[in-house]
């Protein structure tokens, strides 16, 4: 299996981190990954890490300006992409096919290809044109998975929640790292 995971200038760094630390142990997953310039600066911001150790996870690194990579083109299978955290300039963006850098052109592609795009934004609130671009993507072919807390897990750290939501974003490619507690039902005593 191939992902492309895309990290763009939105708050929330840590979920593309997140995301390529816990593909690093799936074996039979190679990574693809592009970094906007804004992440990188958001990655320094917002983490311990710096560029360079976020793309060592990564199998294959590209440059966000390299619109010949492979990635760019739909005779590359991959099996889909996650841009984690999504900006709302990249949804716009990809919203509108204006792939005027490598993750909208390779987010474009997938979409072209009938392949999952799935973006996680992270904006809040919300106004009607970030509306309209969401339902766009999503009319697209998009999966949009904001990061939204799951509370029934009774999270005790920040990490439970990163976890939980890049389980569920991987539950999107049948990937199961074990990172989901899985609902039960309500149990009546």
């Amino acid at each position: 299996m191939k992902l492309i995971i895309g990290m763009s200038g939105a708050s929330g760094a840590v979920y593309g981190i997140r995301l390529l630390e816990v593909l690093q142990g799936v074996a039979e997953v190679e990574t693809h990954l592009v970094m906007s310039d804004s992440a990188k600066l958001n990655i320094a911001v917002e983490t311990d890490f710096s560029a360079k150790q976020v793309e060592a996870l990564a199998d294959h690194v590209h440059s966000n300006k390299d619109i010949g990579a492979s990635i760019a083109s739909g005779s590359f299978k991959t099996d889909g992409m996650v841009i984690a955290p999504c900006a709302i300039k990249t949804l716009s963006a990809i919203a509108n096919s204006y792939a005027d850098s490598l993750i909208v052109r390779a987010a474009d592609v997938i979409l072209k290809e009938r392949r999952r795009l799935v973006l996680v934004p992270r904006e809040t609130p919300l106004h009607t044109g970030h509306c309209e671009l969401l339902l766009k993507a999503s009319q697209l072919g998009a999966v949009i998975a904001p990061p939204m807390p799951a509370h029934y897990i009774k999270p005790q750290t920040i990490d439970d929640l990163v976890n939980h939501h890049v389980g569920r974003v991987l539950d999107l490619f049948d990937i199961d790292p074990g990172l989901v507690q899985r609902w039960q039902g309500v149990k009546n005593a």
